[in-house]
């Protein structure tokens, strides 16, 4: 094979989502990892000794009740909260601690929170167009024009979220669950080695959660996905292993069945759903 042809190659399109050159190494273990990790706020404890290692390509799904833990646990992994004691890396070279949350963005995780951010009033292209644009400086946003390589990949995310036929329509005017799958798009438009996903399926109907479920299944093996989500029929339709907070630590790990078949989480979170 040539070079030019290895070139071409790497420039294709179904490669997107797979950054080129990542600076993240995972050959000698997870792409995340915390141990010990503890925080406090006024005297409360809100993670406790969390230990949590995510394989490069896994689908993993958090639960627990509320107050378990599960959102400052995101906070911690992407910045913006600092832990009390503990390490977080990003595979075996990227100590999180000492990053700020832009410069964990650039690295390589994005996260999206449960209520939809979208610009409104742009259209759908548009929106894709904005979050991957690498200088984000407001003059160079507005003026960069498009290359064939970069309309392609726009075409490519906007099949994958469903939304190809809404390319042209604004933004406000798409369902809740288009509004998810959206911003999902945005996110992959940057090309995030994680995607931290906080309650996607929130306030959806049935046939938006279906579809929910195929989008962040075919991401995994692309990126490293974590789904908190408090949907058990939601989590089960997806999880391939799942782990359950409880008063900011790890309460049990693995399978849906075997956790929701620990005695220990129907008590304190799945007793909660019967």
């Amino acid at each position: 094979m040539s070079i030019l042809q290895s070139l071409a190659d790497r420039e294709r399109v179904f490669d997107f989502l797979i950054p080129d050159a990542s600076p993240v190494d995972v050959r000698h273990g997870p792409i995340l990892y915390l141990e010990d990790v503890s925080v406090s706020f006024d005297g409360f404890k809100a993670i406790d000794d969390l230990n949590l290692t995510i394989d490069d390509g896994e689908l993993r799904c958090i639960i627990g009740p509320n107050g378990a833990g599960k959102t400052t646990m995101m906070d911690i992994i992407t910045g913006k909260t600092r832990p009390d004691r503990g390490q977080v890396w990003f595979g075996s070279r990227h100590n999180l601690l000492t990053m700020n949350e832009p410069e964990i963005a650039t690295l390589g995780i994005g996260r999206k929170f449960q209520k939809p951010t979208v610009f409104e009033a742009l259209g759908v292209f548009e929106n894709l167009e904005l979050a991957m644009s690498a200088d984000k400086r407001v003059l160079p946003t507005l003026t960069a024009r498009l290359s064939g390589a970069a309309r392609d990949r726009i075409d490519e995310v906007l099949s994958l979220i469903g939304l190809d036929a809404q390319r042209r329509r604004p933004a406000g005017i798409l369902s809740h669950g288009q509004k998810q799958w959206l911003e999902i798009g945005m996110l992959l438009m940057q090309r995030p080695r994680l995607l931290l996903v906080d309650e996607p399926v929130a306030g959806m109907t049935e046939q938006e959660m279906e579809r929910t479920g195929e989008l962040l299944t075919s991401l995994a093996g692309k990126q490293s996905v974590v789904v908190v989500e408090h949907d058990m029929g939601f989590v089960r339709s997806i999880a391939r292993k799942v782990t359950v907070l409880h008063q900011g630590s790890v309460l049990a790990e693995g399978s849906m069945d075997q956790v929701s078949s620990d005695p220990r989480v129907v008590e304190v979170y799945l007793g909660e759903e019967a």
